[in-house]
């Protein structure tokens, strides 16, 4: 992974987004060097679509990512209407799972100073964050006769539940907006399906949040440390792959010589545009799920959130590259 006893190209960190990378600089044959640093905590449980699921398989090598458990079904109860059934095909598995399935490469910091960074951390850690949605995760068993193939997603007075079963009998129940006790206590849905709730193993913050410094002069964030999204819209994971795809095309035209300035901010912009994609269809579930002070704040923060999106693109000029198979080429030419 390094040539001439230099690498070009220094990635540090774990996840999704860091063995995309590591997989276009692969691709690209630009030398790099890895560093993982300290592990950090993984989600507790990931759904990957079937559109995610392709992503991965054609970054690692199909079936990879195994031990998944299928769901056919999203059930969804919103703002005290009657459950809606959708048709869903989608892959649940645990956090650990997901992570330990990834082909990160291992290796030490690199003798000389790199021409590039890829950092799954944040040099500079303020971000811009989008309502204020705490989560606690806690493993749940089903109830009998709870449906194992389906999702449920509910929203009660003051948040959201989703439950996604990982098998016949056991599942992860995220509770965002409240403790999980005091949600349950209003369920109609999720409730229900649940036989035993285990103890709150993982807490964390699920608005949609972006980094106010994503890249520096030789040096960008990638994954979830660079863009989060909202678990009840959106697929964090294949965002995190497609952002790790992007990155290492980015560091590869740059390690061979290509002017950073273009390739980061065109960079910069495609990860604010997916985010206001994001937030735009986020933001009719957060104004419908309810009435209350908790709604009614989330509603406002995503508009706002998709407002800010909206002004920093206004002053980006028009996409100058496209992806074309592992690389980057300039907009003029590849038309």
């Amino acid at each position: 992974m390094t040539a001439g006893g230099r690498s070009s190209v220094h990635v540090m960190g774990r996840g999704v987004g860091v063995a995309a990378a590591q997989a276009m600089l692969l691709e690209n044959a630009t030398s790099f060097s890895a560093e993982q640093g300290p592990e950090r905590g993984s989600a507790p449980v990931a759904m990957l679509g079937e559109q995610a699921l392709h992503l991965l398989d054609s970054l690692f090598g199909k079936g990879r990512i195994s031990g998944s458990h299928r769901i056919t079904r999203r059930i969804v109860r919103w703002n005290e209407a009657e459950p809606v059934s959708i048709p869903h095909q989608a892959f649940a598995l645990s956090g650990q799972a997901l992570l330990g399935a990834l082909p990160l490469a291992h290796g030490s910091p690199p003798a000389a100073p790199p021409r590039f960074s890829l950092h799954a951390r944040p040099p500079k850690p303020s971000l811009h964050q989008f309502g204020e949605r705490k989560a606690a995760a806690a493993p749940v068993t089903l109830a009998a006769g709870a449906d194992a193939a389906s999702v449920l997603v509910e929203a009660v007075a003051a948040g959201w539940l989703f439950l996604i079963p990982l098998g016949a009998e056991c599942a992860w129940l995220l509770a965002v907006g409240d403790a999980p006790d005091a949600l349950l206590a209003q369920s109609r849905l999720v409730a229900p399906a649940i036989g035993t709730l285990g103890a709150v193993e993982a807490r964390f913050e699920t608005a949609p949040r972006v980094l106010e410094h994503l890249v520096g002069d030789d040096w960008l964030v990638l994954g979830s440390g660079a863009l989060a999204f909202d678990p009840l819209c959106g697929d964090g994971t294949a965002m995190a792959a497609r952002g790790g795809i992007l990155a290492g095309a980015v560091a590869s035209a740059i390690a061979e010589g290509q002017d950073p300035g273009p390739l980061l901010r065109h960079y910069r912009a495609m990860l604010i545009a997916a985010l206001r994609r994001h937030l735009a269809a986020c933001l009719p579930f957060y104004q419908r799920g309810g009435s209350g002070a908790w709604w009614q704040e989330q509603a406002r923060a995503t508009a706002e959130g998709h407002a800010w999106c909206t002004s920093m693109l206004a002053v980006e000029p028009e996409p100058a590259f496209v992806l074309t198979g592992s690389r980057l080429a300039p907009r003029t030419v590849a038309a």
